[in-house]
């Protein structure tokens, strides 16, 4: 059934699981290097702008991902045809990278305030915050200082988003878009749903959250709103320019 699957969701499935492996049990320092850090972040690099989609934290995060691109994909990419369908998994991946990194910037320029009011130099915060830093990582604290908040702001700069949720948020929705009125199951909902209200569903969701994001919830929502909205906007326009044919 495998060797059946429409050839860009085939490879990129193969290309997720070559890469858990590798970076799990051969090179774990791989998941660092690929991993997406926000620009603001001393370990960031260019490239992981695009590896960032194609590396997962976890056993089931890869299966639950790939299994949402091998359910939706094959019919996405027949209505865009390969070339397409793969810039458009690129691009709502890239999209779910700019939106998350939007939020987070917010996040570490409001805490970036509280701790310069607090006395903190940012600047060495930054400097050890980088994962191949050497030297000593004590930081001298001004008494008053929160240190659960330089704990916060830190994790912002040593934390990378990983997975390919962004993209996948993408290819869901793209297809919800074309096929409105499509019944699905999803396993987090009990109840069957047509494709069509499944947009705002996202959006709401991941908004509320993103915004009310609980301790230990390591989920990037934003991310997928950002992949979601891409993907919506993209086969929105494909819609129009079909139909003025």
């Amino acid at each position: 059934m495998f060797q059946n699957i429409t050839p860009v969701t085939r490879n990129i499935i193969i290309i997720n699981a070559i890469l858990f492996v590798v970076s799990h049990y051969i090179f774990p320092h791989l998941i660092y290097m690929l991993a997406a850090f926000m620009p603001l972040s001393p370990n960031f690099q260019s490239w992981q702008i695009i590896t960032h989609m194609f590396m997962h934290g976890s056993i089931m995060h890869l299966v639950f991902n790939m299994f949402s691109l091998w359910s939706f994909g094959p019919v996405l990419e027949k209505v865009l045809g390969d070339r397409k369908f793969l810039i458009f998994y690129l691009v709502c991946g890239l999209g779910s990278f700019i939106i998350y990194n939007f939020w987070n910037y917010y996040q570490v320029y409001e805490l970036s305030k509280i701790l310069t009011q607090q006395g903190v130099n940012i600047g060495e915060l930054y400097l050890k915050s980088d994962l191949n830093y050497r030297g000593s990582t004590s930081i001298q604290l001004p008494d008053r200082v929160n240190k659960e908040v330089v704990q916060e702001f830190v994790n912002y700069l040593r934390t990378p988003m990983l997975g390919a949720s962004g993209a996948i948020f993408g290819v869901v929705e793209g297809f919800s878009t074309l096929f409105p009125n499509a019944t699905m199951m999803f396993m987090f909902l009990p109840f069957p749903i047509k494709a069509k209200y499944l947009f705002p569903l996202i959006i709401i969701g991941s908004l509320y959250l993103g915004i009310k994001q609980q301790e230990g919830d390591n989920i990037a929502h934003f991310a997928h709103i950002g992949g979601a909205l891409i993907g919506w906007l993209w086969i929105q326009k494909k819609k129009k320019n079909r139909d003025r044919i």
